[in-house]
């Protein structure tokens, strides 16, 4: 295989070829799941070079991995384990982040490095935002993985990320490679003219289609989301009516850019902080909203008590962090804690180390979330951040004013700084999770990871489970987009538990509740893809040449 690396070399330069477990670890292995044995991580520099570089892959009958951040929550972005017949390629494309601004900005082209953080700020200027603000955008997820993947995200309007306009390579059933030009911009017919076109941005506004029969983000999604009555979710990974092309795709093409909507940004919004020690309250609200109020939401975003607690103490330093330095510098600070990982493990200290010292680090400073949050904290099993803008604070500020507050249910209105603090912990709760089990691997055999999407007509939204499954739970974090019936719960399994069939056992539970999973992390390594999914994988990818695997499926050339 020295050939096929010399090749790599000759196409993007040798310093963006990285080979050997210590220079590929920060590729190979997940943010939260996967690693696995690669043969080179490549980086190219543009559109040309990823293609000649997907070129010498697929010559080399090589399997490929296109990865941007590696910020997936299910190992989708890395091999995971062994079983694959061929050697491994992983494609990063952080490198390629171009975002252009067209329609005055009414629409965005973002190349496949380019990252949410990156376009919030190039949109900001302009009055507008992307389809996602902060949640994954904060470590440096891509604009691109976030289409390939249905993400959601927070904001109650937009819906899973979605489009029908991209470039693409695709593998056909006799192994041949191609590129599909459907951006709706004329760049030429061969694909080294379309790509040099692309990274020399020698295309024009005359040169863009808007063609008003093809959708750059879910228009329906407003209307969708409001129909409480209805008995399936709003939005999950495997709904058919969101797959297109690089929409959905889970890396099953190799995309090198998208074309998507922005949106106005709120003005004067406000966030009115809710708590309630019964569940049923904030069905109750949540029905009243979506079927009643004039305007719709920005977010409305769930978390429990115990998830606060624990973002509060193993949360704490990232929060610190991002208040402090913003989230531009995240990625760099995970990027360096990988690094510092990778050397404390290979001296035999684990790769722990740095998890341990940021936590105590962060115990020796102050208090950092707000008194009323914390005060609620004590009161209250259940908190909901809604957040309203425009004329729509004053609908929310007087519906919440009839509802009369009980002893198990009150609100309040946030301050500005409040309210960016109460978002800003409930982002922190994902790495939180993460944070503790590396620092109780005495009595954490490993997190039980879910990502659900409820029936947009269910009640009973607050999982109660049998004795059976709780006595094998450390500890439960659950959170989520509440009026998406979105919910990431997450369960500290205790040392040796069989981590499986605790999955197992819980889904069989979520089963039974009609619920979809997941609902917009993608199936990665860790869910079993349905059936319609699973189909759509093949038709992009009938070789099963492009991140093999994932749901479960599959590992072998033409699928074996």
């Amino acid at each position: 295989m020295d050939q096929i690396i010399e090749t790599f070399s000759a196409i993007v330069g040798r310093k963006h070829v990285y080979v050997g477990d210590q220079a590929t670890r920060r590729f190979r292995k997940g943010y939260r799941y996967g690693d696995g044995e690669i043969l080179a991580a490549v980086r190219p520099g543009t559109l040309v070079e990823q293609w000649r570089v997907l070129q010498a892959c697929v010559a080399a009958d090589l399997i490929v991995i296109f990865q941007a951040a590696n910020t997936g929550l299910t190992g989708g972005s890395t091999p995971f384990g062994e079983g694959y017949d061929r050697p491994i390629v992983i494609i990063n494309v952080m490198r390629i982040d171009r975002i252009d601004l067209v329609d005055e900005g009414r629409q965005v082209i973002a190349l496949p490095g380019a990252t949410l953080d990156k376009l919030e700020k190039t949109l900001r200027p302009i009055g507008r935002e992307p389809h996602s603000v902060i949640g994954s955008s904060c470590i440096g997820a891509s604009v691109t993985g976030g289409v390939c993947n249905n993400s959601g995200g927070s904001l109650i309007r937009r819906g899973p990320a979605f489009t029908q306009f991209a470039i693409f390579a695709q593998i056909d059933a006799g192994g041949r490679l191609h590129l599909v030009n459907h951006l709706g911009v004329e760049l030429g017919e061969d694909p080294v003219t379309i790509l040099s076109g692309m990274d020399n941005k020698s295309y024009s506004e005359n040169d863009i289609s808007y063609a008003t029969n093809q959708w750059a983000s879910d228009r329906e999604y407003g209307t969708h989301i409001r129909d409480v009555s209805a008995a399936t979710p709003a939005r999950f990974n495997a709904d058919p009516r969101r797959h297109y092309e690089a929409s959905g795709s889970a890396g099953r093409i190799g995309v090198f850019a998208v074309r998507l909507d922005t949106f106005e940004a709120d003005k004067d919004a406000t966030v009115f902080y809710i708590g309630t020690n019964d569940p049923a309250e904030l069905g109750e609200i949540r029905r009243d909203i979506l079927s009643s109020f004039h305007n719709l939401p920005i977010a409305g975003e769930y978390i429990h008590r115990d998830a606060y607690e624990t973002a509060r103490i193993y949360g704490k330093d990232l929060y610190l962090f991002i208040r402090t330095f913003g989230t531009d510098n995240v990625p760099k600070a995970f990027a360096a804690k990988s690094w510092f990982d990778g050397i404390t493990e290979k001296l035999g200290l684990g790769a722990t180390v740095s998890d341990h010292l940021l936590t105590g680090l962060a115990r020796l400073f102050p208090e950092h979330l707000p008194q009323r949050m914390n005060q609620f904290r004590d009161r209250f099993a259940h908190h909901l951040l809604l957040k309203m803008g425009g004329d729509g604070v004053a609908e929310a500020r007087e519906y919440l004013r009839s509802r009369k507050p009980s002893d198990h249910t009150a609100y309040f209105e946030c301050t500005r700084e409040e309210g960016d603090a109460a978002f800003l912990q409930r982002f922190a709760v994902g790495g939180a999770v993460v944070r503790y089990r590396a620092t109780h691997r005495k009595t954490v055999e490993n997190i039980v990871a879910l990502d659900i999407a409820l029936p947009r007509n269910m009640h009973d939204w607050f999982e109660a489970l049998p004795a059976s499954i709780t006595d094998r739970i450390e500890r439960t974090i659950y959170c989520g987009h509440f009026f998406c019936h979105v919910l990431h719960q997450e369960y500290l399994a205790k040392k040796g538990v069989d981590c499986h069939q605790l999955e197992e056992d819980i889904l069989a539970t979520l089963d039974l509740r009609g619920a979809q999973y997941p609902a917009e992390h993608n199936v990665g390594h860790l869910y079993t893809a349905q059936p319609q999914l699973e189909a759509f994988y093949r038709e992009l990818d009938p070789t099963n040449s492009f991140n093999p695997g994932i749901g479960k499926t599959s590992r072998k050339k033409m699928w074996a």
